[in-house]
């Protein structure tokens, strides 16, 4: 419940950019500030702002940024959606599998 308040707060503030497959990713906000640096289709690690720890891929899907991510303490996958909308990169979907056991 409180992670859940904070990030009502978060501000958050990206700014991409490209360079071939070579993506850069700035992630400015209230409680933190990082840079992100991934190729499409190869897998890096990456931290939420709640500690939480995953591992997956970005990929470029005609004008969609599908990712594809799984936790490591628990395997659950989180999926995403960027597409390119008016100029603008907008979210249009995240799914969450829980994976059983």
């Amino acid at each position: 419940m409180v992670k859940r308040k904070l990030a009502a707060h978060d501000n958050l503030k990206l700014t991409i950019t490209q360079e071939g497959n070579k993506f850069t990713v700035k992630e400015s906000s209230t409680f933190r500030t990082i840079e992100i640096v991934f190729e499409l289709g190869v897998t890096f690690n990456y931290s939420l702002a709640d500690g939480t720890e995953l591992t997956g891929s970005w990929n470029l899907e005609g004008n969609k940024l599908v990712g594809k991510f799984k936790r490591k303490d628990n395997g659950n996958e989180l999926n995403t959606t960027r597409e390119i909308t008016g100029g603008e990169l907008v979210q249009v979907s995240v799914e969450k599998i829980i994976a059983i056991s």
